[in-house]
């Protein structure tokens, strides 16, 4: 494990950012990241919560010791189940971290290293150890929350309405205060992707779609999509937010007019978050979820 604590970022530098994304070959990673909140929290990197190479995780954690216990997010990135890198997306720890929530993020195995459902199972030991560490690291394991964006809302989603992938990973299945689903392929079946279909099967069973697991018991759900997304059909949010509503569940849905697919995520960094108030939003549902109301929900 690595410690560090990330330099102060100076304003010129989301100019420098700006203009990366005019250069060819420029990965918008490095801009976010480059952009990202400097200060107020601190980044604990290269954690081990499984043997294999992939199952890494990092943890931002916030400065600010007056609001502990702290809010805790999981964080699974998108990359079509088949890449992807938890040091892309340090825009999105650092964002939340900034604000006051611990935030951890996680690598997991990809095809074609590996299929259906193994992304998950990864993805249930990483939620797993945010479970058993949260309160040493000074977070509170009583308002945990799942959060994904693309194939990582996917794998977010069945974790929190599959109880059995925590069960196997020997965590607690009960233990997810909400989810938080960013333009994630909900019911997205039939498959006409030959590469889809090879990751989850040909043809590919109910059981890989979360929409199929919603059930009365399943944890409140903040789902955020973009209209003007091509990449994963809005639908699939309507249609798990119809879903939730109908089974009783608290459900909250965000369709922001003409945002693609990766402005959704991207915006949690401050070049693209104008006009996209993910991380406002995110944090808003976060935060009405204190300890008694997360009790409460849980009796019902």
């Amino acid at each position: 494990m690595r410690i560090e604590r990330l330099p102060l970022r100076i304003p010129f530098l989301v100019a420098i950012a700006s203009a990366c994304m005019l250069l060819a070959g420029c990965s918008p990673f490095v801009v976010l990241n480059a952009a990202a909140p400097g200060k107020g929290f601190s980044r604990q990197t290269d954690i081990a919560y499984g043997a294999l190479p992939r199952q890494m995780l990092d943890v931002y954690l916030p400065d600010t010791a007056a609001r502990r216990p702290l809010p805790v997010v999981v964080f699974f990135y998108g990359g079509a189940w088949e890449g992807g890198s938890r040091d892309d997306y340090r825009f999105v720890g650092a964002s939340l971290a900034a604000r006051g929530v611990m935030t951890v993020i996680a690598d997991y195995r990809v095809y074609p290293e590996v299929v259906f459902p193994t992304f998950i199972e990864d993805a249930a030991l990483a939620l797993t150890w945010a479970q058993r560490n949260a309160a040493r690291l000074g977070g509170n394991p009583k308002r945990l929350f799942v959060m994904g964006h693309s194939a990582g809302a996917h794998i977010a989603a069945m974790l929190a309405m599959n109880k059995d992938y925590l069960s196997a990973a020997q965590g607690d299945p009960d233990a997810v205060a909400g989810l938080i689903g960013l333009a994630g392929p909900y019911d997205f079946l039939p498959l006409k992707s030959r590469k889809l279909k090879k990751i989850f099967g040909d043809p590919a069973p109910r059981t890989t779609q979360p929409i199929d697991y919603v059930t009365a018991h399943a944890p409140p759900a903040l789902l955020i999509t973009g209209a003007g997304d091509t990449t994963v059909d809005p639908g699939n949010s309507r249609r798990l937010a119809a879903a939730l509503t109908a089974a009783g569940r608290i459900v909250e849905s965000q369709i922001y007019p003409d945002v693609s697919h990766g402005r959704l995520v991207g915006a949690f960094s401050p070049p693209l978050a104008r006009g996209v108030p993910v991380l406002e939003d995110v944090i808003k549902f976060i935060e009405s979820y204190d300890d008694k109301t997360v009790s409460v929900r849980a009796r019902s």
